[in-house]
């Protein structure tokens, strides 16, 4: 059975090309290399031992994307692409709006007129915005603050009207939360262009030496500690959790929400503090301004993912910790780095 993944190239899509290799599916994957570098997929196949058809191609491109439905009988997709950092989405809005929603339109255009009905669309807990409790459950009132955010939430209310309008239609809805850590062997892992926009390969690039120290993006939240909480999960969790929605959707139609996360809040001084103590490395870092379009704490209640896909993250912080490090210390300039 053929799969087909967009931005099946970048962190979570690599890493999630594992576990569909590994499961016995056919991999296709679409990628425009815009944040994403095509040795992972090399790398994927040193993993598993099997290859993944790959077609550099911008969703934003009918007439490329309609010739790979063409030459492969899909059965279902993965859709990754997008663009995705918070802080360049309130400076960028336009851009944001026109690549994710433009881009999700095209796709589900293409794949009607193929007759593929059955998709597993990467969400974000963006989407619920500032809420006055938490963990976040999927019954929420969603209201994103960042551009980032609102386009996830408009392509989740697109899909809700896709399958009001055929019910065909199978779809997920993972709402992610802080993707972390790396695959065990160290050979796959986060390789953001430029300075990182997410704490973990800060830290990670900090301790190899790329980066003099961490810019810790507000001190004064109302938490524990001043600093940001967030539901950190490990990618490979993630990545499994991409394959049980997809076995779900595979066998039934209508749109669900999911939660992806741990269900477990930490700080970000929390979480230097841990890398740290796993990797003895010392991370310096400095306080800094809040940055635009972050709320003060986020993590998510997963119990309808394990009640209805049977998935449940099961990696913690020490190891989310030991393989984003193993993935550093062997690639300190990333993809870059020849194994």
């Amino acid at each position: 059975m053929k799969v087909l993944v967009t931005g099946g190239v970048g962190y979570i899509g690599s890493h999630t090309c594992v576990e569909l290799l590994n499961a016995g599916y056919e991999v296709v994957v679409v990628d425009n290399l815009m944040n994403s570098k095509q040795e992972a997929l090399e790398r994927v196949k040193d993993i598993t031992g099997k290859g993944v058809l790959f077609y550099n191609v911008d969703l934003l491109d009918k007439e490329a994307l309609s010739k790979v439905f063409l030459e492969h009988e899909i059965r279902a997709v993965i859709h990754f692409a997008g663009l995705k950092a918070v802080g360049e989405s309130v400076f960028l809005p336009l851009k944001y709006y026109h690549n994710n929603i433009t881009g999700t339109l095209i796709l589900c255009e293409v794949m009607e007129e193929f007759g593929v009905h059955q998709m597993v669309f990467s969400s974000s807990a963006t989407v619920y915005g500032l809420q006055d409790c938490v963990p976040f459950h999927e019954g929420l009132t969603l209201q994103a603050t960042n551009p980032y955010g609102r386009t996830k939430l408009m392509i989740e209310e697109i899909l809700q009207d896709v399958y009001d309008s055929n019910n065909n239609w199978g779809i997920a809805l993972l709402r992610y939360f802080n993707p972390v850590g790396a695959h065990l062997s160290g050979v796959i892992g986060e390789d953001p262009n430029g300075i990182p926009n997410n704490l973990f390969p800060y830290i990670t690039q900090v301790a190899v030496g790329k980066l003099e120290k961490l810019s810790v993006f507000g001190g004064d939240y109302p938490t524990h500690d001043g600093t940001g909480v967030r539901d950190y999960i490990h990618v490979v969790d993630l990545a499994i959790g991409h394959l049980k929605a997809l076995e779900h959707v595979l066998n039934t139609t209508g749109v669900n929400a999911y939660n992806l996360g741990t269900g477990k809040g930490y700080s970000v001084l929390e979480m230097i503090h841990s890398f740290e103590k796993t990797t003895g490395k010392k991370i310096p870092y400095q306080i800094t301004e809040r940055r635009s379009g972050d709320i003060a704490i986020s993590y998510g209640d997963p119990s309808k993912a394990k009640k209805e896909l049977g998935w449940e993250a099961v990696k913690g912080i020490d190891e989310i910790c030991e393989d984003a490090w193993r993935w550093q210390s062997k690639n300190p300039n990333g993809y870059e780095t020849k194994l």
